[in-house]
């Protein structure tokens, strides 16, 4: 403590020392600061009188500043308003597109507006509540917007099914006009070449040929043009023009868009098949008259044509092997359809017309792509039937051609009906034309009608085989095997018929075979016809032959048998008046009267067959050899009828005396084939058919039994015709009658030894007839 006292003292001294060494400089600081305090006082009052200045200066300073703070709080929030306001604005605007694209009904572009407003306007907005809102009514919009374009698409796909027709009914019609513009410019071109080759073969303008054959071509020309002409004026309206697609196109868009395209698909696509099946569904009635098969086409064609467009103006809505099945369906069944309703026709006319309508339906979807050679094929095999109505239709104008004719020669009195009917008919005659009228023609009305009638045929089935793509021969030759069947089955059963029936007389069948002659020379012009029309000449190879020689060969052969089962059905009549006395005792003064009569009924007959003075038919003589076939088939007929007349089983007992009767008769049917009723026999042919009557006779009425038993089976045989079973037929009739004559007459014992010793005689000629005919067979 000591120490640290002293320390201490020891610092007190320094410090001391210190202070008084600077206190000089202290005081003068002191004096110093105190200036400085007055000279702090004067300037404290400056800066007071200065700030008091600045803050009177800085109260408006102050203010502005307040304000201009204030306005920059402005700026700033105006432009954060408006940078919201441009992202927001967008929307609503967006928004607002959206609800009036929605009002107009114009879903797609609304669709697109809605995907827009979803993927880029609303991002950008923020999240307002007017945002979300928006956002949560998005999926609503687009199920309405789906869900009215499907609406809208339903709504076309009736509206197309109602209008299938309409479509279809237009697109033919511009097919037909299309054809007949190529038909037009076909023909003109035919006529150019024509008139080329009239040049090249030196006929000028100004001849007749020439001048005849351009003026109605160059009509035929102008009025193709007027035609053209009126189509450009009044053009067909298209498939698009008829019908408003849009609906498709904007379902298909919208489904595309949301993503739901192969679903759209598919629906379009059923839908469109059930339609088909309730289009290619005919109606019950349908064959009841053209315009139900025209009714069935269009909407046919009106529902490929739609899908055809659809096809080519959308990218896979429809496809090409979608389209290809649809088609294929169609054809089956609406060929199915046609075979089914057209087998109910039974007009030609009908027929035809559905034809040409086919050919139309063929041509327009032709036209459109899709292949029709199996509509072709099935017209083709439409032809069969076409042929069996047209011969069914003919077989009833031959048949009343038939029986309007009056099976006689026709007049002609002047020079003009003369020409009338060689100009329906191909006849020449030299002779005739010499002649002077008045005249007649050899041949009936018949001919000059049936010619006129085949040559219509024929029209009737170039007809149908118009348009159908098939080449000249091949016309050619189903023209000739529908004739050929008209001529052998139709016409040939026509004859028939007209022989058939009751009425018919031998005057009638002689003309029938005039004019089969007629008809049959008459086939070589209607093969030049067929050619003419058809541009294949007749000798070409592989040509199918007109049958109609051989028709009216067998329709003439038929008259002639006619003629000859007619003259034997009269000669059966005058038998049945035959009255003989078959147990008369003496016989043979006259020719029995039924005889004089039916031999002068074949003298008149003949007569009229040779064209005899007197004949009740001009320049109607039938052919020499069916005259002579006629007279010897009636005298063997005759012959033949007389000796089963003799033998008939009703004929129990037969005398001599009706013998000599039944002789006399043969003798003067031998006497009418001596005298020749028909010229051209060599001889005496006729005869021939009597010769087994004539012999029998001889031999009983000669009772030369011994000749005939000696030189039976020999050439040289006299009773060479004489048939063992007949002689001994005939033999015991006879000896039938003799026996019962000697019981009749037993009181005269000389009398009945004559009978015995002829009825010996006989027994012995009985048992060796009836021992040669055993012999015989042996």
């Amino acid at each position: 403590m000591v120490k640290l006292d002293g320390r201490i003292r020891n610092h007190d001294r320094d410090i001391e020392k210190m202070c008084n060494h600077h206190f000089q400089g202290f005081v003068d600081s002191i004096t110093e600061l105190l200036k400085v305090r007055g000279e702090a006082q004067k300037l404290k009052s400056q800066v007071t009188e200065t700030n008091q200045r600045l803050q009177d200066d800085g109260k408006g300073l102050l203010t502005c500043m307040d304000e201009l703070r204030l306005c920059r709080l402005q700026q700033r929030n105006i432009a954060t308003s408006i940078d919201k306001f441009t992202h927001c604005l967008p929307v609503l605007e967006m928004y607002n597109k959206l609800q009036e694209q929605m009002t107009q009904k114009r879903y797609y572009p609304a669709l697109r507006t809605l995907e827009q407003l979803e993927q880029t306007c609303l991002p950008r907005a923020g999240k307002y509540r007017f945002c979300s809102i928006m956002s949560d009514n998005i999926p609503r919009l687009r199920t309405l917007i789906r869900d009215t374009a499907m609406s809208q698409l339903k709504d076309f796909l009736e509206s197309i099914r109602k209008h299938s027709e309409k479509i279809g009914e237009t697109a033919m019609k511009q097919a037909q006009v299309q054809r007949s513009l190529d038909s037009a410019v076909s023909l003109q071109q035919r006529a150019a070449v024509g008139r080329r080759l009239r040049k090249e073969a030196g006929l000028g303008a100004g001849t007749d040929i020439d001048g005849q054959g351009s003026s109605p071509m160059s009509e035929q020309d102008s009025g193709v043009l007027d035609v053209e002409d009126e189509e450009d004026e009044d053009e067909v309206p298209g498939a698009q023009e008829l019908v408003d697609f849009s609906p498709v196109y904007r379902c298909l868009h919208i489904y595309t868009v949301l993503g739901s395209r192969e679903q759209f698909e598919n629906y379009y696509r059923n839908q469109r098949r059930k339609q088909a099946r309730l289009v290619l569904q005919p109606h019950s009635n349908m064959h009841e008259s053209l315009e139900g098969y025209r009714r069935y086409f269009n909407q046919i064609v009106g529902f490929f044509v739609v899908e055809d467009h659809i096809l080519h103006t959308t990218q896979g809505l429809v496809n090409r092997a979608y389209v290809e099945e649809l088609w294929e369906l169609a054809l089956s069944k609406t060929i199915a359809a046609l075979r089914t309703h057209s087998s109910y026709c039974t007009d030609p006319d009908l027929v035809l017309d559905l034809k040409n309508l086919i050919v139309l339906l063929a041509d327009t979807l032709q036209g459109y792509g899709f292949p029709v050679s199996q509509l072709f094929d099935m017209m083709f095999e439409m032809r069969e039937q076409y042929g069996e109505i047209l011969l069914k239709k003919w077989s009833l104008t031959f048949r009343q051609v038939l029986d309007q004719d009056n099976f006689s020669p026709i007049p002609v009195a002047t020079e003009e009906e003369y020409r009338q009917f060689t100009s329906q008919f191909p006849f020449q005659d030299p002779e005739l034309d010499k002649l002077p009228f008045p005249k007649k023609l050899p041949f009936s009305e018949f001919v000059p009608q049936v010619y006129s009638q085949l040559k219509e045929f024929i029209y009737a089935c170039l007809k149908y085989y118009e348009d159908l793509h098939l080449s000249s021969t091949e016309i050619d030759d189903v023209i000739r095997k529908s004739t050929n069947l008209l001529l052998t089955r139709t016409l040939s059963n026509c004859l028939q018929y007209a022989m058939k029936k009751k009425n018919v007389g031998l005057a009638e069948l002689v003309q029938v075979i005039i004019n089969t002659t007629q008809l049959e020379a008459s086939c070589v012009y209607l093969e030049e016809f067929i050619s003419n029309i058809t541009n294949v000449p007749p000798d070409t190879a592989n040509a199918t032959k007109l049958y109609g020689t051989s028709t009216f060969k067998d329709a003439r052969h038929a008259a002639e048998e006619e003629i000859y089962t007619n003259l034997n059905a009269k000669i059966d009549q005058f038998l049945q008046l035959a009255d003989y006395d078959w147990t008369a005792a003496q016989g043979g003064g006259a020719p029995s009267d039924y005889l004089s009569d039916l031999i002068a009924f074949l003298c008149s007959t003949f007569s009229v067959f040779t064209h005899l003075p007197g004949s009740a038919i001009e320049h109607a003589r039938l052919p020499g050899k069916v005259a002579q076939t006629a007279c010897m088939s009636a005298c063997k007929h005759l012959s033949t009828s007389l000796l089963q007349l003799l033998l008939e089983t009703d004929v129990r007992q037969v005398s001599m005396g009706a013998l000599q009767q039944f002789n006399t008769d043969v003798k003067e049917c031998e006497r009418f084939a001596r005298a020749g009723p028909v010229p051209g026999f060599q001889g005496d042919t006729l005869l021939l058919a009597f010769s087994d009557l004539r012999q029998l006779l001889d031999l009983f009425t000669q009772w030369d039994w011994s000749s005939y038993l000696a030189d039976y089976g020999r050439p040289t045989c006299k009773y060479l015709r004489v048939n063992p079973h007949t002689a001994l037929a005939l033999l015991e009739k006879i000896s039938r009658l003799m026996k019962d004559t000697s019981r009749k007459n037993n009181m005269f014992a000389q009398f009945r030894k004559n009978e015995r010793d002829k009825q010996k005689l006989i027994d012995t000629v009985v048992k060796q007839l009836r021992n040669l005919i055993s012999a015989h067979q042996t």
